[in-house]
């Protein structure tokens, strides 16, 4: 368990340095805005490319894959339609909000949990791909859909969804994965290095977010939609995909611990960076990144004793 609290660590330093940072004014008044641009447009699809590229469809393909997707799919659409009937949000604020209960952190969270918690870097590859390559293109086209301005035209729509570069990344990612192609080196440097901009940049974006806002305020009017999003992160997700462990797929209780570990990971930064972009949710999306942050280290412990106990 070590590595879980290593992992969350090490976020919560880079989230405090951005907080510093603009206390101290450092960025200047367009820092956030600056950081999440060069995230969403440069550096998350570089990192998406050099992920999903090498990626081994072979490695990911099994239970957990399944696992991991039904229950993300079925949390997203669960939340998706609470919030229609219960919160009137517009299309936008629904998806926004449906991508905070289902995403998991599985970049900068799920690969060191998955080394150190795990003992195997490749048991993150399953959820990490399918989010990249199904998760990622199917929100996006929904909030490019759910913002389209001047009309919704069905050609503007899927040109603004195709030109996205996010999911033009994930596409040339999966073909390369598929036939097992890598770019030249003297081109995949460059792209690897912007790669490790995404994380640092997404983590130093969401600090600065929080200077001068609190979170759960009373006057967002959003703080029952918070705490929906953050139970079924940690609560619900984790519990579904259990299911689905021992009762579908039948895995042992290792299987099942994984199953179960990797759906509890914390809901991703770029779900906020997702926000900012298209202006939709941005209080849902910061609010239960920092409290799924906050709570995950419990939530998962409080899973593994219940999985020891039950074994």
């Amino acid at each position: 368990m070590y590595g879980v609290i290593e992992g969350f660590f090490g976020i919560w330093v880079i989230i405090g340095v951005g907080y510093w940072s603009g206390k101290k004014n450092l960025f200047g008044d367009n820092g956030r805005y600056i950081l999440n641009r060069l995230t969403f447009f440069i550096a998350s699809p570089t990192l998406l490319f050099t992920t999903i590229s090498a990626a081994k469809p072979q490695q990911a393909l099994g239970p957990q894959l399944f696992i991991a997707g039904i229950s993300a799919m079925v949390v997203f659409l669960a939340y998706g339609i609470f919030s229609r009937l219960a919160f009137k949000r517009t299309p936008g604020e629904r998806t926004i909000g449906a991508m905070s209960a289902s995403t998991v952190n599985a970049g900068n969270l799920g690969l060191p949990i998955a080394i150190y918690a795990l003992g195997d870097i490749s048991l993150a590859a399953p959820i990490a791909l399918f989010q990249m390559s199904v998760m990622t293109p199917l929100s996006l086209s929904l909030m490019e859909k759910a913002t389209a301005k001047g009309g919704t035209k069905f050609t503007g729509v899927l040109w603004r969804t195709i030109s996205n570069p996010m999911i033009i990344a994930s596409v040339l990612g999966l073909l390369c994965s598929i036939y097992q192609w890598q770019p030249p080196q003297i081109i995949m440097t460059p792209i690897e290095l912007l790669a490790g901009a995404s994380i640092p940049a997404m983590l130093l974006g969401f600090g600065l977010s929080l200077v001068g806002s609190r979170p759960l305020q009373r006057s967002s009017q959003r703080r029952t939609e918070v705490w929906v999003a953050t139970f079924s992160k940690l609560v619900l997700h984790p519990l579904l995909a259990w299911a689905l462990a021992a009762w579908v797929f039948r895995l042992d209780s290792t299987g099942q611990y994984i199953a179960v570990i990797m759906a509890a990971l914390p809901t991703a930064q770029n779900i906020f960076v997702n926000a900012d972009r298209y202006e939709s949710g941005i209080t849902i999306a910061k609010d239960t990144v920092l409290l799924t942050t906050v709570l995950g280290i419990p939530a998962m412990l409080g899973f593994a004793a219940l999985l020891l106990h039950l074994g």
